[in-house]
C-alpha cells in the first residue's frame, strides 16, 4: 500500500514532481533556461508529463490539459497522475514528492490518479513479490496539500483497494464465509461493527430470496449488518448502503457461457465490496454520519438441490416471485436485504450491484446506470458521480416497466423480457421499499478486461469513491 506523507522539504527530492494548472512558472520550478525551453517546448506539443533526468536527480513537470468542464479537468488530472506512476515504474523509482505551483487547484486529483494507480493483485503470483508496491512512498508538500487532507486521501485510496482486492479474489478463497471474515476484520481496523448472521439466522428470519439462491451451493450464505454510528453523528436516521453479495455466479441451473461471463463471475460482489470501502472510507475518516450497510451473500451454483425455472418462492417480505431464470439471482437477494432495512426507518437507502448485462448494453463501461424513488438524492449523486468521475445515467422509472415483471402465479416474476432489463430489475427491487431509494447498477464499470487508467485493469472499486462523495458532501451541503 502506498503512503502519502506531508512533507515541507518537497523541492530537496531526489525525485520532484512539480505540479501546475495554470501558466507556468519556470522560476519557481528550479528550472534553468534550457529546461525551461524543453518543457515549454513539449507542453506546446500538449505533452502533460515532461521528465528530465538531471542524472543525480530528477524533476517531472506536470500540466494536465484544461476541458471544458470542471469534472473534465479533474479527471484529467487524475489521469495525469498515471501518467506518472507508469514514468515513475519504468525508472523503478521508489520515492517522490510533490510540489504544486501556487494557484493549482488540482493537486488533490493529481494525487489520488497516481496513488489509485498503484494497485498490484499478485497474492497467486510466484517469484514476484520484489515487484510488489516497488512505488512505496509520495510525499506532498505541507503548502500544496493539507496533512489532514492526505490523511483522509489515504484512507480513501486504501479503501478503493480493499474492495479491488475483495473483487479480485476468486471464489477458491473467498466464500461467503470468507467474505464476512474479511469485512470483520476491516471493520475492527477501521472502527465500524459488523454482525454476521449464518443460515440458521437466515432460515428463522425466513428470508426466501437468499435461501433459494444459496440452495445449490455446498457452502452456506451469510447476511452481514455492517455500522458506523459515531455520537457526533448529524442525521437522526440513518443512511443504508446495501451491497449485492454473490461471491461467484454461474447462473445456477440457467448456467452461463463460460467465455466473457462465467471467468469472471467472482466480480458478482462488487456491490457488497464497495459497500465494505465505503464504510472503511467513512469510519477510518471519522466521518459525523450513522451508516449502516447491509450485505447478503452467497454463490450461486446449479447443485442438485438448485432452484430451478419455473420455482415459486416466497421471500422475507412474504410477497412471491415466480423464477423465470436462476441467473437472475442478485435481485432476489437484494430484494431480502431492501425489506430487512425497513426495520431502521431509514432516511435514505442506496443499493449497488453487478446486477444486469442490460445496463453494460445501455451505456458500456464508462458509468453505472441509476434509478429509484428519492429524486432529490438522485441529482446530487450525479453531482458527486461527476466529481469522481463515476458517473451515473438515470433510467426513466415508468409505471410500465412493472407491468413486465408482473406474474400469473405469483406477485411478480424474477425477469422482465428482453426490453429495458436493467429497468425492470430496477422495478422488481422496488417491490421491497418503503423508504427514499437508489438503486445502482454497477455491472459496467465494476470489473474491467482491459487497463483503464487509474482504474487498472479487474476489479476497479467502482462506487467507493462515488458513496463516500455523495455522503461527506451531504454532511457538509
Amino acid at each position: 500500500m502506498i503512503q502519502l506523507k506531508s512533507t515541507a522539504q518537497a523541492k530537496n527530492h531526489a525525485c520532484l514532481i512539480w505540479f501546475t494548472d495554470t501558466d507556468l512558472n519556470t522560476e519557481a520550478a528550479g528550472l534553468s533556461a534550457a529546461e525551461a525551453a524543453f518543457v515549454q517546448k513539449q507542453l506546446e506539443a500538449k505533452k502533460a508529463v515532461v521528465e528530465i533526468n538531471r542524472l543525480s536527480s530528477w524533476l517531472i513537470v506536470v500540466k494536465p490539459a484544461v476541458k471544458d468542464e470542471l469534472s473534465t479537468d479533474r479527471e484529467a488530472a487524475r489521469k495525469a497522475g498515471h501518467s506518472v506512476y507508469q514514468l515513475l515504474h519504468k525508472y523503478d523509482i521508489r520515492e517522490a514528492a510533490v510540489l504544486a505551483q501556487p494557484g493549482a487547484s488540482r493537486t488533490a486529483d493529481f494525487v489520488e490518479g497516481l496513488a489509485l494507480s498503484t494497485y498490484q493483485f499478485l497474492r497467486y503470483k510466484t517469484g514476484e513479490e520484489d515487484k510488489k508496491y516497488s512505488f512505496a512512498t509520495l510525499q506532498i508538500d505541507a503548502g500544496s496539500l493539507s496533512t489532514d487532507a492526505i490523511a483522509r486521501l489515504q484512507n480513501l485510496v486504501q479503501a478503493v483497494f480493499h474492495a479491488r482486492t475483495l473483487v479480485n479474489e476468486p471464489v477458491s478463497y473467498l466464500t461467503a464465509e470468507q467474505f464476512s471474515s474479511e469485512m470483520q476484520q476491516l471493520g475492527s481496523e477501521a472502527g465500524f461493527k459488523v454482525e454476521v448472521l449464518n443460515k440458521a439466522k437466515i432460515e428463522a428470519l425466513k428470508m426466501g430470496g437468499l435461501l433459494a439462491v444459496n440452495r445449490g451451493s455446498q457452502r452456506p450464505p451469510t447476511f452481514n449488518i455492517l455500522e458506523w454510528k459515531p455520537a457526533n453523528a448529524k442525521n437522526s436516521k440513518p443512511l443504508v448502503l446495501v451491497g449485492k453479495g454473490i461471491v461467484y455466479d454461474t447462473g445456477g441451473l440457467s448456467l452461463k457461457p463460460t467465455p466473457g461471463s462465467m471467468d469472471s463471475m467472482k466480480c458478482d460482489m462488487a456491490g457488497g465490496a464497495a459497500v465494505v470501502g465505503a464504510m472503511y472510507a467513512i469510519s477510518k475518516n471519522k466521518l459525523p454520519v450513522h451508516v449502516i450497510g447491509l450485505i447478503p451473500a452467497t454463490d450461486n451454483r446449479p447443485g442438485e438441490d438448485a432452484y430451478t425455472p419455473g420455482d415459486v418462492i416466497t421471500m422475507f417480505s412474504g410477497k412471491t416471485v415466480e423464477v423465470l431464470n436462476t441467473d437472475a439471482e442478485g435481485r432476489l437477494v437484494l430484494g431480502d436485504a431492501l425489506h430487512y432495512a425497513k426495520k431502521y426507518d431509514p432516511e435514505l437507502v442506496i443499493d449497488l450491484a453487478t446486477l444486469t448485462g442490460a445496463a453494460v448494453m445501455a451505456i458500456g463501461t464508462h458509468g453505472s446506470v441509476v434509478m429509484g424513488t428519492a429524486t432529490e438524492a438522485l441529482a446530487d449523486l450525479k453531482v458527486s458521480g461527476d466529481a469522481v468521475y463515476e458517473r451515473t445515467a438515470e433510467m426513466p422509472f415508468w409505471e410500465e416497466y412493472g407491468e413486465m415483471i408482473k406474474s400469473k402465479v405469483a406477485d411478480i416474476k424474477n425477469i422482465g423480457g428482453r426490453e429495458g432489463g436493467a429497468i425492470t430489475a430496477g422495478k422488481f427491487l422496488a417491490h421491497f421499499i418503503d423508504y427514499p431509494w437508489i438503486h445502482i447498477d454497477i455491472a459496467g464499470p465494476a470489473f474491467l478486461d482491459a487497463e483503464s487508467s487509474y482504474r487498472g485493469k479487474h476489479g476497479t472499486g467502482t462506487g467507493v469513491r462515488l458513496l463516500y462523495h455523495f455522503i461527506e458532501s451531504k454532511i457538509h451541503g
